[in-house]
């Protein structure tokens, strides 16, 4: 799984991307605000299969959307409810289906696990992990998180102001940094100690200053 953290911009035009839209699906980082409210969850999930004419309309393709349910290990009947009617969780796993629809060769997750309780958290990010090794996307997974990024990444590309500073297999950049942005991020992490706590903000302190 792919992993950066910061924000990235692309200069593609929207007529030289649409050809390949189809091969990339995306999880957004609020569950809440990514579905339409007036749809239900079948409708939601339905909808880029008929944007790109792999169904005729949601009851066509509602074969699919159960097995996309399924796969995310959401009973078949939430495709009948409102968004509302999920908790946080269920909202992006149900997120997660749809991004999965047309079988993406990438998926972009933009902070997947953000706006979710640390309890559910865990639960959605063994479901990322698995849903790869049983579907074989690529996945760009977008984070603050260091915690997260350590357990689901391979590669790490550190992103300061929009351009990447530091890249490389996730253990050699989490272990042992080489820009100081990425330094500053990973001794900004707290930890439990109270001795290893203090050792890093005097490193930190140390650490040319950069925006967090």
């Amino acid at each position: 799984m792919r992993c950066a953290l910061g924000t990235w911009r692309s200069a593609t035009k929207e007529r030289d991307f649409r050809p390949i839209r189809s091969r990339i699906g995306y999880v957004f980082q609020d569950p809440a605000a990514s579905f339409n409210p007036l749809l239900t969850i079948g409708e939601a999930i339905a909808e880029p299969l008929i944007v790109h004419g792999m169904a005729k309309d949601a009851h066509r393709a509602r074969p699919r959307v159960n097995e996309l349910l399924d796969a995310v290990e959401l009973a078949s009947s939430y495709a009948d409810r409102y968004p509302h009617e999920l908790s946080g969780g269920q909202r992006q796993r149900a997120s997660l289906a749809r991004g999965l629809a047309l079988d993406p060769e990438l998926l972009i997750a933009d902070e997947p696990t953000s706006a979710l309780d640390v309890s559910v958290q865990a639960t959605v990010l063994d479901l990322f992990l698995e849903l790869q090794t049983q579907f074989g996307f690529a996945c760009l997974f977008i984070s603050h998180d260091l915690a997260v990024v350590d357990e689901v990444s391979h590669s790490i590309f550190v992103l300061y102001k929009g351009r990447i500073v530091e890249q490389g297999v996730a253990r050699d950049v989490l272990q042992n940094p080489q820009h100081g942005y990425t330094k500053r991020l990973l001794t900004a992490l707290p930890v439990p100690d109270p001795i290893e706590q203090a050792k890093r903000r005097e490193e930190f302190n140390r650490l040319p200053a950069y925006e967090l």
